[in-house]
């Protein structure tokens, strides 16, 4: 049994999506569809850069679904494997939830679109650049990350500020995301509770923690506009790394995922344990190395060039 799965930031670069667009016309229509419905070239963006421009979360959350979007229309179009027919269920990591959403057609392609970026403006708004920060803690398992973020939000002078783990990526993997003076205080302590090493991330804001409730609320009322619709296949949700069918009860996960943790570690396993064999990540190759980690048996399949489609087609044929 196969899920698909779809990136999450950081996955971005310069010149993402552009030999798959000159290979097929059927790319070209999802980033042209994404362009009209923002009323901008992020295409070109994509394509030509700046760096800068691409980086900013505003742009870069809808590119990366754009991207991997394309890549999913070009395999079920061009190569006729339909996501319907060879997936049991779906998966994203943060933004590319939304993208696993479009591709079970629950949001419409600019809906979509215009839902990331909405989102990618809301969570660089609420917190002011500099007072917020987010650090990889390296060879730390979840345990030790959350004992680490308990120590780090203590400052100095006995009070309290936010450090919460963000992400649960894999066994070797956390990150963490709060105030910038305690995810400054995690990295010097990560050894002190045996973590290898704490990296400070290159990013503008403090994603998936609480200092992200402005927010949410803001996405709460552009998914009561825009709420997602019926699913093809079930979908395990980051906050509860649950299966969910329900459009309503996701509606809800989605406001709840913008404070809340990225469980990726459990929704492999969860998916795992549902009887997924092969996980098949589209638009990137960030999720499968983390799958290989979480369970070497699994296998995975990461869907980025036109070579890469015309193989797993060859294989599901």
């Amino acid at each position: 049994m196969k899920a698909f799965i779809f990136p999450g930031q950081g996955s971005q670069k310069i010149g993402m999506g552009v030999d798959l667009a000159a290979a097929s016309a059927h790319a070209r229509e999802v980033f042209e569809e994404v362009d009209d419905a923002l009323a901008q070239k992020l295409s070109t963006i994509m394509r030509e850069g700046p760096e800068d421009q691409l980086t900013l979360t505003a742009n870069a959350q809808p590119a990366i679904m754009a991207n991997a979007i394309a890549t999913l229309r070009v395999l079920e179009r061009e190569f006729g494997v339909v996501l319907a027919e060879k997936a049991v269920c779906v998966a994203g990591h943060s933004l590319g939830e939304y993208t696993a959403l479009c591709a079970v057609n629950a949001f419409t392609l600019g809906d979509t679109a215009r839902l990331l970026k909405l989102r990618g403006e809301a969570m660089q708004e609420a917190v002011p650049v500099g007072v917020g920060a987010m650090a990889a803690l390296l060879g730390a398992d979840i345990d030790k990350a959350t004992a680490l973020a308990a120590a780090a939000a203590i400052t100095p002078t006995n009070t309290r500020e936010v450090c919460e783990i963000a992400n649960d990526n894999d066994p070797t993997q956390v990150v963490i995301s709060g105030h910038a003076e305690a995810i400054e205080r995690a990295i010097a302590l990560a050894k002190d509770h045996g973590i290898k090493r704490g990296i400070k991330l290159p990013v503008s804001a403090p994603f998936h923690c609480s200092l992200m409730q402005p927010a949410a609320e803001r996405m709460a009322e552009a998914l009561e506009r825009t709420p997602p619709q019926g699913f093809a296949v079930p979908l395990y949700a980051n906050v509860t790394a649950a299966r969910v069918t329900d459009p309503q009860e996701e509606r809800d996960l989605l406001v709840r995922q913008v404070t809340g943790r990225v469980r990726w570690r459990e929704s492999v396993l969860a998916m795992r344990a549902d009887g997924v064999e092969h996980f098949v990540e589209l638009g990137g190759k960030v999720l499968g190395p983390m799958v290989g980690r979480i369970d070497s048996d699994a296998q995975v399949s990461s869907l980025v060039t036109m070579a890469d489609l015309e193989a797993f087609a060859k294989e599901c044929s």
